[in-house]
């Protein structure tokens, strides 16, 4: 979460007992003129992602992958890290026109930087945007300032598998996934299979939804086998469904619960 960031001048905070984190660049939207617009090739962390996975390239060929998806955080995400989410929020309200702009310079910088992945691992034909901040919004907003940003990145590379991620409320992102050019969406698990299969459509690949922290991390297996049994049970229609964790995968989860959450989807998949 902090390699967007870094291209853009962002201070990265790496703490002993947490999370790494970017530090504010922005103190008023009103500064957005002022923000530089990142070459992807050599700002920040991004030349040290590229070069990992170069480094690591003909290992990965070995173990049988291949490099296959350009991934990023999205615009509404990067902006609030760039400015802070509350300060980020209050622009969208009170000055949508610098936000644009901000909106607007970020979505260069993604496209920008997915092409660039694209161009140095040509197996891509995948692109993961990480966005949770497109949660926060009710829908005029989600009109006005995500659908136009996430069309174009998500149909910059002409990628088969267009991944979102956004585990905070996704009731408007799920029925707006087609207008945003998604076919695959990982979402929060305090909503159903059934619910999210209804506004999403037939057609997208749901990715989901057990508790990540409370279940697959500090449950017990027999916790893991409900949890996946309840959200079998929250739909009839298991086609283009990728059993998963409704958000990331959390620290410290067990060996022997990982193990339990892949026999019960085996077993309720009979």
């Amino acid at each position: 979460m902090c390699t967007e960031p870094s291209a853009f001048g962002s201070r990265m905070i790496f703490l002993e007992n947490s999370l790494p984190h970017a530090e504010r660049v922005l103190s008023d939207i009103d500064q957005v003129d002022s923000l530089p617009q990142p070459n992807v090739k050599t700002d920040g962390l991004l030349p040290f992602m590229i070069s990992r996975l170069r480094n690591n390239q003909q290992a990965i060929i070995e173990a049988d992958h291949q490099v296959r998806f350009a991934i990023a955080r999205g615009p509404l995400n990067i902006a609030s890290f760039l400015m802070g989410t509350t300060e980020f929020m209050m622009a969208l309200a009170m000055n949508p026109e610098s936000s644009h702009k901000l909106l607007g310079k970020i979505t260069d910088f993604v496209c920008d930087w997915l092409s660039w992945q694209k161009e140095c691992f040509p197996s891509i034909d995948g692109v993961l945007i990480l966005d949770d901040i497109i949660g926060f919004v009710g829908e005029m907003e989600f009109e006005e300032f995500v659908l136009p940003y996430f069309r174009r990145i998500f149909s910059i590379t002409g990628a088969k598998a267009r991944f979102l991620h956004n585990d905070a409320e996704g009731i408007i992102t799920a029925g707006n996934l087609s207008k945003m050019g998604v076919n695959m969406f990982n979402f929060s698990f305090n909503h159903s299979m059934g619910e999210i299969r209804q506004l999403a459509g037939p057609e997208v690949v749901l990715v989901g939804n057990i508790p990540a922290r409370d279940v697959l991390a500090a449950g017990t297996p027999d916790q893991v086998e409900a949890s996946v049994m309840k959200a079998f049970g929250e739909t009839n229609d298991r086609r283009r469904i990728i059993w998963s964790a409704g958000g990331g995968m959390p620290p410290d989860v067990k060996d022997e619960n990982i193990r339990a959450f892949i026999g019960a989807v085996r077993k309720y998949s009979k």
